[in-house]
């Protein structure tokens, strides 16, 4: 099973994220891209790939509850977009991030303590909006996240740490490309001190 943990933005502030980016979402430009569903709109803290549950998920998820009872919420916002390279167009997440940046980081070593190899990346605190198709060109990005460049959300409390499993899809059932379909498998409060 594929599973990452992440914390995820409330239905409002999706809700207005939604609106900022719809007009961009159609014409020439934006059909070269796989524009995520607002159900696949996360903050990633660790990507654990696939996972053996019977071996792993008892262990991951005790050091979750476990990371979960040392962190505080925090306060977070989008604001602004950008892309990696020429494959990921996202909204960049600003607040607490220092608080989110040390969260990620006992994530991802609750999860090496429990067995799952991670790969060695930086964290980026970012919500991912789309992913380029093979026709989309450099410049298909820069422009989107130029023009979501002053869109910003209302703040919001980032209070829970879910593990999140992802379903593949087949594109025969979604017009415009396949798209995985999520399933929160557990989730818990951050009651760390403030």
């Amino acid at each position: 099973m594929r599973l990452f943990v992440a914390v995820t933005p409330p239905a409002a502030v999706l809700g207005e994220l939604a609106r900022a980016i719809g007009p961009l979402t159609t014409g020439a430009r934006a059909g070269r891209l796989r524009w995520t569903e607002a159900s696949g709109r996360h903050v990633t803290l660790a990507f654990l790939g696939a996972t053996d549950p019977g071996v792993t998920l008892p262990a991951l998820t005790e050091r979750l509850a476990r990371t979960a009872r040392r962190h505080p919420p925090m306060t977070l916002r989008l604001a602004g977009a950008g892309r990696f390279g020429a494959t990921v167009l996202w909204a960049a997440v600003t607040g607490e991030t220092a608080a989110l940046t040390r969260l990620a980081a006992s994530v991802t070593e609750g999860a090496r303590h429990a067995g799952i190899a991670l790969e060695d990346r930086p964290f980026r605190p970012h919500l991912t909006l789309a992913r380029a198709r093979p026709d989309a060109t450099p410049d298909d990005l820069r422009s989107l996240a130029a023009e979501l460049a002053p869109v910003t959300s209302a703040p919001w409390t980032a209070d829970r740490l879910q593990l999140i499993r992802s379903h593949a899809r087949s594109s025969s059932r979604r017009p415009g490309g396949a798209g995985p379909r999520y399933e929160t498998v557990g989730q818990w409060e951050l009651t760390g001190p403030q």
